[in-house]
């Protein structure tokens, strides 16, 4: 009885070789789709943060400030500006949301005090802000961060 010795040929070394490099190369692609598609989730969450959540923080000062006929649109060293006012132990102060130089800004001062708008806090950097004042209890903003991201909103007072 002769027993059969099985030989092995080139193709099957092919085949193992070719079968490894084609799932290596699925692996890969399948890494660079995922990196592509995280890249752009954040980049555009990243893009919407910045407008909106200014325009968020806008509208919580307003509800923070809302006593009857204490915010309004005014300006302030020239520029337009929503107005708060609040008055704290006899003396009147106003905070003052502004855009002024490519950025939206938030000063906090007493009426009397002289300040210059560029020694505002900035909130975000901006192409264009815009406000509006609807009717005596709303208010419309929109915003235009420095990435053309535009976002609007309108805010209503409840005081009046």
């Amino acid at each position: 009885m002769r027993f059969r010795t099985q030989r092995k040929h080139m193709i099957d070394f092919l085949f193992s070789v070719a079968l490894f490099f084609v799932f290596a190369l699925s692996a890969v692609i399948v890494i660079l789709l995922a990196a592509r598609i995280y890249q752009s989730t954040t980049e555009n969450s990243s893009l919407n943060y910045t407008s909106r959540t200014s325009l968020s923080y806008i509208g919580e000062k307003i509800h923070q400030n809302d006593l009857d006929g204490a915010v309004y649109l005014g300006s302030f060293d020239g520029y337009e500006a929503l107005v708060m006012e609040q008055e704290l132990k006899d003396v009147t102060y106003y905070t003052y949301i502004y855009a002024c130089d490519n950025e939206l800004k938030e000063l906090f001062t007493s009426g009397d005090s002289g300040i210059k708008a560029s020694s505002g806090q900035t909130i975000l950097e901006i192409q264009n802000f815009s406000m509006e004042q609807l009717s005596d209890n709303l208010f419309a903003f929109s915003c235009t961060d420095r990435n053309n991201q535009q976002a609007s909103t309108i805010v209503g007072i409840r005081s009046k």
